[in-house]
């Protein structure tokens, strides 16, 4: 678990998560959300969502990462 979030918190997967978390989040936001956000009706619980929405492909993009890395890693031990 220590080694996960080593890797999880390198610099290069949070780059990486931010940068797909930006992008999909507002994609996602937009779907979602966009009908509330042109009619003025964006309230506190809808902006926890919206902060749920970015969160979700960030988690995604850090596990794949991690995952992808440390099995490079167990890889290269075996060999």
């Amino acid at each position: 678990m220590k080694r996960w979030l080593e890797v999880a918190t390198s610099r290069p997967v949070v780059s990486r998560a931010l940068k797909y978390a930006v992008i999909v989040g507002a994609v996602l936001i937009a779907i979602n959300h966009g009908d509330a956000i042109l009619g003025g009706g964006v309230s506190g619980a809808r902006v926890a969502k919206m902060v749920l929405t970015v969160f979700v492909p960030y988690a995604v993009s850090t596990a794949s990462s991690v995952s992808a890395i440390l099995e490079t890693q167990t890889d290269r031990v075996e060999r």
